[in-house]
């Protein structure tokens, strides 16, 4: 993937034009850190949320929308809904990385799918599936995501309309009742 960022020099935004790979985007390694250990001696469900969501924001970053996009032009992302699988145990000292693919976005919505992996071992920990909003953060409204930013999704969205859709994105919690 290749970013290419320009600021005219009266400071108005230009198109910055993002290349994706035809791959889930990867995150930079994290570590499980000590006190994020629960009584039951595993990783706590609260900071699965906080490791995915660290990886949101690296690449929401690279979508343009980086720590001073609030700032600098007024809008942000809100998470409007989050459903996190849970499925091995990450214990203090484990190297994790996550992936994201967006399954699909709208002119103010990304829906994202992401998997949450030993980065050394690469099995499976959690996998996470969500729905962000744009928000003008000026009308705190949801509003439509600026012309680029919508052509960088636009880009995400083309390198990843060959994946398949992830076996576990649109899972729902139920109890099924046996006969």
């Amino acid at each position: 993937m290749g970013i290419s960022r320009k600021v005219g020099h009266n400071g108005a935004r230009r198109i910055v034009k993002v290349t994706w790979d035809a791959k889930p985007v990867e995150s930079e390694i994290m570590t499980v850190k000590d006190d994020w250990i629960d009584y039951n001696g595993h990783l706590n469900m609260a900071y699965y949320n906080v490791l995915f969501d660290t990886a949101v924001d690296e690449v929401f970053h690279r979508l343009g929308m980086g720590p001073d996009y609030v700032k600098t032009r007024g809008g942000s992302f809100f998470t409007a809904e989050v459903h996190v699988c849970y499925l091995r145990e990450l214990s203090a000292g484990m190297k994790v990385i996550a992936t994201l693919q967006l399954v699909d976005f709208d002119a103010k919505r990304a829906h994202f799918y992401q998997e949450l992996r030993h980065a050394e071992e690469g099995w499976l920990s959690a996998t996470s599936e969500q729905l962000s909003l744009h928000v003008d953060m000026n009308a705190r409204k949801v509003a439509p995501w600026p012309e680029d930013i919508a052509a960088n999704l636009t880009a995400l969205s083309q390198a990843h309309a060959s994946l398949p859709r992830p076996e576990r994105a649109g899972r729902h919690i139920e109890i099924r009742k046996k006969p």
